[in-house]
């Protein structure tokens, strides 16, 4: 069983905090257990990570070397949350195996993508959800809110997404800072939070609020 760190944050739960680093330092894979079969996390690096579940894996903004993501199963799903590039790497997809995968992503994303990625895309603006079998994906606005970090992500540009597994909640946040958005997400099992100042956030700032499983 792996161990975890957990800390009293203003409230009376209990948030459990996962080591997140890249597979390259011999981080084994988190797995949670949902109603849909195992979930399980492969952690890549910075913002990329490798939801795995029985009916699909999903690659989140995938942009390290191929590499990276041998031994994986190919993706079902790439979801990009923006077009920054350590979130979108237009090379890293035209060499890993997505010929069978669908893309999710906001409205710069898509515009980028090639013709034949964009024939199996779908952008999503925020507030926006779709559905594909027992997953549901909503889009999170994702931004930045203190003054003089407006111009680094702009409101209404760029998505964190909810995955909702039927009964097992995960939010990925992008980069965004502690906005109003995120501190009303409910029922949230498992949160990926962005933490790169000063360009998005301190973690504790809005987790709290939330209160995650996991984070």
């Amino acid at each position: 069983m792996r161990s975890r760190r957990t800390f009293l944050a203003g409230s009376d739960a209990a948030i459990a905090l996962l080591p997140f680093a890249a597979r390259a330092d011999g981080h084994a894979p988190d797995k949670f257990t949902t109603s849909m079969g195992n979930l399980i996390v492969h952690p890549i690096a910075h913002a990329s990570l490798v939801p795995e579940l029985a009916d699909g894996t999903i690659y989140v903004d995938p942009v390290c070397d191929p590499s990276a993501y041998a031994g994986l199963p190919a993706a079902a799903m790439i979801l990009i949350t923006h077009e920054h590039g350590d979130h979108f790497n237009a090379a890293t997809l035209a060499a890993l195996d997505t010929r069978a995968s669908i893309f999710i992503a906001n409205t710069a994303v898509s515009d980028m993508l090639t013709e034949d990625q964009q024939a199996r895309a779908t952008s999503l603006a925020n507030r926006e959800t779709m559905g594909l079998g027992d997953l549901t994906i909503d889009a999170i606005a994702a931004y930045n809110i203190t003054e003089d970090r407006l111009s680094f992500h702009p409101e209404g540009c760029d998505n964190g997404y909810v995955l909702t597994c039927r009964d097992f909640r995960v939010y990925i946040s992008d980069d965004t800072e502690d906005t109003p958005e995120m501190r009303g997400l409910e029922n949230i099992d498992l949160a990926f939070v962005c933490m790169n100042l000063p360009f998005t956030m301190d973690a504790a700032s809005a987790v709290v609020e939330f209160a995650p499983t996991y984070v």
